[in-house]
């Protein structure tokens, strides 16, 4: 699954970067997603199968604050990239003849960079906090990798400022993204109501679905891992839940894209079948 996952992004922004076709805003976005998605699932997933095949869960209190660091780094980015890209198919849809010129490359490079810059201080907040805590010399997480939430309650010292700053900085980096979210479809499905011809609301709304599934998908498993981890004590359920949102979830997002997006679909036929046909009539 792991590495579905990372050669399944790899092609993404192979298609994209090798298909001039594909030189849009959506699929700039959409490349840096396939990015942050192989580095995502790379903080957790190779020291799981390490541990597996050496038969050992040991990790270096250094080693588990740098995996809490980028796992909160690109778990925020890519919440923020899926609003950014919300925004994108809203200014294509409610402006189309003033998309280019809003989505001018300028922009979309400075939402990038907004995006890894919030991500950047949200995760080095909650590092550099778990470092002020004090813990024994050996604990067990009762987790496949560092996660925030059962580091800090681990501490032997008071967490009650990391708890109320995890759970405040949580719903502004999560509820902020998600509230932009749907407010930009809130309008989009104003703008394709107001289409007269059925065949052009269902083209308008086509373009949104390989978006909309990925954010139903990231928000259903990210909800599930902490309803399951406060609605239950149960660690067997929060590894569950956790596993659907590392892997299961970064595995789906190029098949998404892929199975349902034309563009990619030709972009990855002409970088693969080219070639032969290019061969073909040379030897010919």
């Amino acid at each position: 699954m792991y590495l579905i996952t990372v050669f399944g992004n790899l092609i993404i922004i192979q298609a994209v970067s090798s298909d001039s076709h594909l030189h849009t805003p959506m699929y700039f976005f959409l490349s840096n997603l396939s990015f942050t998605d192989i580095c995502f699932t790379s903080t957790t997933i190779p020291k799981m199968l390490w541990n597996i095949q050496n038969k050992s869960k040991v990790i270096t209190f250094d080693g588990c604050i740098t995996q809490i660091y980028f796992y909160i780094l690109f778990a925020g980015l890519d919440d923020i990239l899926l609003s950014v890209m919300a925004y994108d198919r809203f200014v294509a849809i409610c402006h189309p003849l003033h998309y280019s010129v809003i989505m001018n490359p300028r922009l979309c490079g400075l939402l990038v960079l907004i995006s890894w810059t919030l991500s950047a201080m949200y995760s080095l907040l909650h590092s550099l906090m778990v470092l002020g805590l004090s813990f024994c010399p050996d604990l067990e997480i009762p987790h496949f990798f560092c996660e925030l939430n059962q580091v800090v309650q681990l501490a032997s010292s008071d967490t009650f400022v990391n708890n109320m700053v995890m759970y405040f900085s949580t719903v502004l980096l999560a509820g902020g993204p998600f509230a932009g979210i749907l407010y930009s479809y809130s309008k989009i499905v104003s703008c394709i109501r107001r289409i007269s011809s059925a065949q052009g609301k269902f083209k308008a709304f086509s373009t949104c679905m390989s978006h909309l599934s990925v954010v139903s998908l990231f928000y259903c498993t990210s909800l599930g891992v902490y309803l399951s981890s406060s609605a239950t004590h149960s660690s067997h359920s929060s590894v569950i839940a956790s596993v659907m949102y590392t892997v299961v979830m970064p595995m789906l997002n190029p098949f998404i894209y892929s199975l349902r997006n034309k563009d990619i679909k030709r972009a990855l036929k002409r970088f693969y079948l080219m070639p032969d046909s290019k061969a073909q009539l040379s030897w010919g």
